[in-house]
């Protein structure tokens, strides 16, 4: 497996914010979201070749109940149900972020974080990079395969007002979708920008009954990598 980095910090996101988690992030992703805060993923030949038993021995050094298996984008890895299977015999609770642009059957994990890109994920650029994003960045039938198939949140970035209309059309469209599931959480970089944005996201969520997520390596750190 091509490992970016594995990490001990506390959850940032979702339904387990500050909770103490080992982190594993995987390297490779097929999107190029326009604010990705982790672009030293995206390439697969960035990352170093890890074995699952060295993955499993190097996370373990940590003294944690709680994985998080990243990327990148995980579900794209052949071996992350081997790493999984491993892992589920270490930690009582793993967690598997994604795109949500792929279905794995039968993975063994606790929680599965989705995270659909809404159009703002799309670089602005006009090259092929871009148009190859929007195509593939919503795959309905994942989504629906997904939802179905494992306890889950999902989590959509917002950058303004503009992103509702999208959110509310995706969720018409999932079938049998659990609203108290569903998170908002906003687009920002810097510390500085979670504060000038979060106020709109919680009135979003207010007008919606939708929760809100906060992003407490944004508030704490700045995004700083590793934490």
């Amino acid at each position: 497996m091509r490992v970016s980095e594995i990490f001990h910090s506390i959850q940032g996101e979702g339904a387990l914010a500050g909770v103490c988690a080992v982190f594993i992030r995987l390297a490779g992703c097929p999107l190029r979201c326009r604010w990705c805060d982790t672009r030293y993923a995206w390439d697969r030949a960035a990352g170093r070749e890890m074995t699952v038993e060295a993955i499993v021995e190097q996370a373990g050094r940590f003294d944690c109940g709680f994985a998080v298996v990243t990327g990148g984008e995980p579900m794209a890895d052949p071996d992350l149900a081997a790493l999984l299977g491993r892992l589920a015999a270490q930690y009582r609770h793993i967690t598997v972020e994604t795109a949500g642009i792929a279905f794995v059957p039968r993975l063994p994990c606790d929680l599965m974080s989705i995270s659909p890109k809404l159009s703002n994920s799309t670089p602005r650029s006009s090259d092929s990079a871009a148009a190859h994003h929007d195509r593939i960045r919503l795959n309905q039938a994942a989504l629906n395969s997904l939802i179905r198939s494992y306890e889950y949140r999902l989590k959509f970035v917002i950058e303004s007002a503009d992103d509702l209309p999208q959110v509310r059309r995706l969720l018409d469209d999932l079938p049998g979708i659990d609203r108290s599931k569903v998170m908002l959480m906003p687009q920002a970089a810097t510390r500085i920008e979670y504060l000038a944005k979060a106020p709109l996201v919680a009135e979003m969520c207010r007008q919606t009954g939708l929760a809100f997520s906060p992003r407490l390596q944004v508030i704490l750190w700045d995004n700083a990598r590793g934490r």
